[in-house]
């Protein structure tokens, strides 16, 4: 005689760590997000983000590879570092002024990119917690990363000229709109940020 259905026991609920879902990464995102305000891009771990989201940090792992993966994914940066230190220390030297002014601009002119670029250089520009954070990143991902890659004397140094040099170009030409810097065609700006870039970086 089999028992009723009624006189099954009730299904356990399963306790423990969140399995892996779009909930469970956004979670993860607002967790990262949280850390990282909290303690900074060079102190947050990600064994701490997957604790404050109630995950394995091998689920970090799986979605997002690395911190600096996650950390991009966190801020929707829309810029790979790395790929900026690709761009420098892949290739010929004397040509690298050339390959980082062409892909400064190129993302610059894709408006999506651009917009989002903007919206967090105004938010570092008015929140001290923001610039703090995007600084450990940029030191930790990009300039440390190119400056052990030059070989020329005061390579953090020329590192961050490029980047000032980028930057005061963002500002004058999207947000201030200077004239005629506003108007004039990348491809009439890419051979003088160029010299620059090259001037920056491999000049004795």
């Amino acid at each position: 005689m089999t028992a009723d259905a009624d006189d099954q026991p009730a299904p356990r609920k399963k306790t423990g760590r969140r399995p892996g879902s779009a909930d469970t990464r956004r979670t993860v995102l607002e967790a990262a997000r949280a850390e990282f305000a909290a303690r900074g891009y060079q102190k947050a771990s990600m064994r701490a983000i997957a604790r404050a989201a109630g995950v394995d940090a091998a689920l970090l792992h799986h979605y997002f590879g690395s911190k600096d993966r996650l950390f991009l994914a966190a801020l929707e940066f829309p810029v790979d570092p790395q790929l900026v230190v690709e761009r420098i220390l892949t290739g010929d030297p004397d040509a690298v002024g050339e390959r980082v002014a062409g892909f400064v601009l190129a993302l610059w002119e894709e408006p999506t990119v651009r917009d989002r670029l903007l919206a967090l250089l105004r938010t570092a520009a008015a929140s001290e917690e923001v610039a703090a954070l995007m600084r450990g990143f940029m030191v930790t991902e990009l300039v440390s990363r190119v400056a052990d890659g030059l070989g020329v004397p005061q390579p953090e140094l020329r590192v961050e000229l490029v980047m000032s040099q980028i930057l005061g170009l963002a500002m004058a030409r999207y947000v201030i709109r200077v004239e005629p810097l506003a108007s004039a065609p990348a491809e009439e700006l890419l051979p003088l940020l160029a010299r620059a870039v090259q001037t920056h970086l491999t000049a004795g």
